[in-house]
């Protein structure tokens, strides 16, 4: 089965699992999955926090392909001196360095927080990473990452949506809520789910397999 195959029929298969448990005809079904503090990184940096040569290693394969959660975690610290310890790194290495708070997170670390897209760090907080082989100070690149979904061209096409637009996402169960201002991030190999963080997981009273239906 060749690559593009293979993602139409995983992409199927998400899309039919979420659409049983929701209920309905599923037209609009996705997955929601719940970030936890995280940090992308570039080569330079990775080598300066883990040693010359340094690669990120595989510990868990995410939805989206080609990505992973890496083995490789670094002490976040805050403006105020505070840490995050154990701070996953997400693979493949990007072009920019940054971590990803949520609203929570940035307080405790004496932040408050932009929401912005993923790579968008200009005029952000400055923070050090303390990796077990040196020290990484960022003068700008800690964020909110703004709710989004990933979602394949194709599927995007069939759905009538495009790159960059914003949708409403609702849930289902005692604590239902509507998410909107949802980014849609349109791409080739994307899979269709949706990201958020974790005050608005608590605050909808999401945990795993969560799902909703997509508002136009």
């Amino acid at each position: 089965m060749i690559e593009g195959d293979l993602r139409r029929v995983v992409e199927r298969m998400v899309r039919e699992a979420v659409e049983k448990q929701i209920g309905g005809n599923g037209v609009g079904a996705v997955p929601i999955n719940i970030s936890a503090r995280h940090m992308h990184v570039r080569q330079d940096h990775l080598e300066t926090l883990f040693g010359p040569g340094a690669t990120l290693t595989t510990l868990r394969d995410l939805m989206q392909p080609g990505e992973f959660a890496a083995n490789e975690t670094v002490a976040v610290v805050g403006r105020n001196r505070r840490v995050f310890e154990h701070v996953r790194i997400l693979g493949p290495v990007r072009k920019v360095t940054q971590v990803e708070l949520s609203y929570t997170d940035g307080r405790y670390l004496g932040m408050d927080l932009p929401g912005r897209i993923s790579g968008d760090i200009a005029g952000t907080h400055p923070v050090i990473l303390i990796g077990p082989k040196g020290v990484v100070q960022l003068h700008e690149g800690v964020i909110r990452a703004l709710r989004h979904m990933h979602i394949g061209e194709d599927d995007a096409a069939r759905m009538g949506l495009r790159n960059g637009q914003m949708v409403s996402v609702r849930t289902t169960g005692p604590l239902g809520v509507t998410f909107d201002q949802v980014l849609i991030r349109a791409g080739k190999s994307a899979l269709r789910e949706m990201h958020i963080d974790t005050d608005e997981a608590n605050a909808a009273g999401l945990g795993a397999d969560a799902a909703g239906e997509i508002v136009l």
